[in-house]
């Protein structure tokens, strides 16, 4: 099991920059592929960046390619989000995801309860 809590959310204006953390606790933090979704309101969660176990790889998703940059730190079993030049499209519930898979079809998900990015024009 792991436990993820995200925090450093808030209210920002658009072009300002907010730092989103995930402090997990539990098993082996860098066992795990860490990453974040968001939720607009009326929309689907989606995919916004990830990071693989060592850090080494980052991927993220084409909307916030050049403005959000992710990455960890395995000694504090943390993840982070720098999300710079925000615009209000940005608004949404921010969730930390952690990953482990065996095979394709099978391992382990776990998320965050979310905190709340809301960017004012």
């Amino acid at each position: 099991q792991v436990q993820l809590v995200e925090s450093g959310g808030g209210l920002v204006q658009t072009g300002g920059s907010l730092r989103l953390s995930c402090a997990a606790s539990g098993r082996t933090f860098s066992s795990y592929r860490m990453g974040w979704f968001r939720q607009a309101p009326g929309k689907e969660r989606a995919f916004v960046a990830d990071i693989t176990r060592s850090g080494s790889s980052t991927y993220y998703a084409d909307s916030v390619k050049g403005q959000f940059t992710i990455s960890r730190d395995n000694a504090r079993n943390t993840e982070y989000l720098q999300m710079n030049n925000l615009k209000p499209e940005d608004t949404g519930v921010y969730y930390c995801h952690a990953e482990l898979r065996w095979s394709p079809d099978s391992g382990e998900d776990y998320w965050g309860q979310g905190t709340q990015v809301t960017v004012s024009s």
